[in-house]
This record gives structure tokens, sequence and C-alpha cells, in this order.
């Protein structure tokens, strides 16, 4: 007697970094992802290449061009698909969740979330492009380097590319309600959870992460950098969030 198997779809993780980052910023996440039977793909956004290669920066980026970027990723994939945004990347995730509502199993939110619309993270009218800060400026502006070691600081400093300021000051623009239907995992690393969803329903936080129907919120208590931090946690959260 001989039976026949379903083959398994394919899981596939698009992982969108924040601002200064590319497809680097990853790698001691993806080998859990693949271990674990995934398919990853992290992003080098559009204008955050390295100087020689086919993403080297050029003048003109938007946030559009992102969000193109990664959405024509997503719609060449065969099987469902996670999107993950950290940090800045979250408003690319976001944009394209709401122009690929049906195409996306869940979007994970890594320290951050999804903009009310027409909100920017910069306000401001586009200008030069924004370098990396120093680390002191980074703290005090809130970004928390708790758990980057030495090494990963010299490396994230040496690879790290001014961010487009026409991504960075540009509005996040969505329109389909659909989006709402998603499901959602945001995974908080330097904010409790209990503390993010006071702010979001107080209105201290313009977010509209309690508008969808499906959130999970996930503490992995660190920095704002958990892929230099506890990237290993960091994997365990996002195979776990992709399996539901």
């Amino acid at each position: 007697m001989t039976t026949t198997q379903t083959p398994r779809t394919t899981t596939h993780v698009v992982l969108v970094p924040g601002f200064w980052l590319g497809a680097w910023a990853w790698d001691a996440v993806v080998p859990a992802l693949r271990d674990a039977g995934l398919a990853p793909h992290p992003v080098t956004l559009p204008g955050l290449g390295a100087p020689g290669t086919p993403e080297e920066p050029r003048p003109g980026i938007t946030l559009d061009d992102q969000v193109a970027a990664v959405r024509d990723l997503v719609d060449g994939l065969d099987g469902d698909v996670v999107l993950v945004g950290h940090s800045g990347g979250a408003f690319v995730a976001q944009m394209v969740a709401d122009q690929r509502p049906g195409r996306l199993r869940r979007v994970v939110y890594v320290d951050s979330g999804p903009l009310n619309d027409g909100m920017t993270l910069r306000p401001g009218d586009p200008g030069a492009d924004v370098p990396l800060p120093t680390w002191a400026e980074l703290q005090a502006e809130g970004s928390s380097l708790e758990g980057v070691d030495d090494d990963a600081l010299a490396t994230w400093r040496a690879r790290a590319m001014p961010h487009p300021g026409g991504v960075a000051t540009a509005p996040v623009h969505v329109h389909d309600a659909r989006r709402f239907a998603v499901p959602v995992t945001a995974i908080c690393t330097s904010l409790p959870s209990p503390l993010l969803r006071e702010l979001i329903g107080s209105g201290q936080m313009p977010s509209e992460l309690g508008a969808y129907a499906d959130v999970e919120y996930v503490d992995l208590p660190t920095g704002h950098w958990p892929m230099f931090s506890r990237p290993t946690d960091l994997a365990a959260a996002i195979v776990a969030a992709s399996r539901r």
C-alpha cells in the first residue's frame, strides 16, 4: 500500500532592516531560521548598498522605491510569506502589507510597529542623507544599545550606510482596510509589552497597532537592535511567529 504525502508549503521570511542597515544585519539570525526549515530572505533596501554593488547608494531614493523592492520580492515568492520589519524598516513592511494584504501569512514588527496613516518617523523636508549617529546620540534619542558588544558595534559602524533623506522624512501612506486582518506579532525589546500597549491605548504613541484583529505581543528584553544583542532569541521568536 502506498501513501501520498502533500508537499509542505515553503514559508518564506522576508527580513527588512531598519535605518543604516543592509541584509548583513541579519547574518546572525538567518542560520537559525534555515535550521528551522524556513526560507529567509534578508533585504538590502534601495539606497543602502555598499559602494560598487548593484544596490550602491544613488540620489533620489524614496520610500515608495523601497516599498516596491520588497513588494516585488514578495510577489516573486511561491509559498507562505512572513514579513519582518525592524525599526524604520517597519514602515516599509506596513506599506507592503497594505498593498498585498492577501499575500502575507503574518507581519512581525521588531521593536517597532505600524504608524498611523500620514505620520512620519522624522518630520521635516527631505534633505541630505542621514548618517549613522554617534553611539551617544543614539542613546540620547532613546535607541538603546543594550547587549551590543564592541565587536558588533565596530562591524556596524564599518558597514552602515547613510539613510536616504527622502526616505527618512517620508510619511507612511496606507489605504486598504484589509491590512487589519493580517495577523501581527510585535516583538518588544526596548519597551515591555504592557507599557507599549498602554502608550498606544492612551494615544501617546501614534500607532495603528491597536486596530488589528489579531495581535500578539512577545517580550524579548534587550536594546533596540536584537539582531546584534540577542540574535538566537530573536530568531526563535521569529520562528515561533512564523509557525502560528
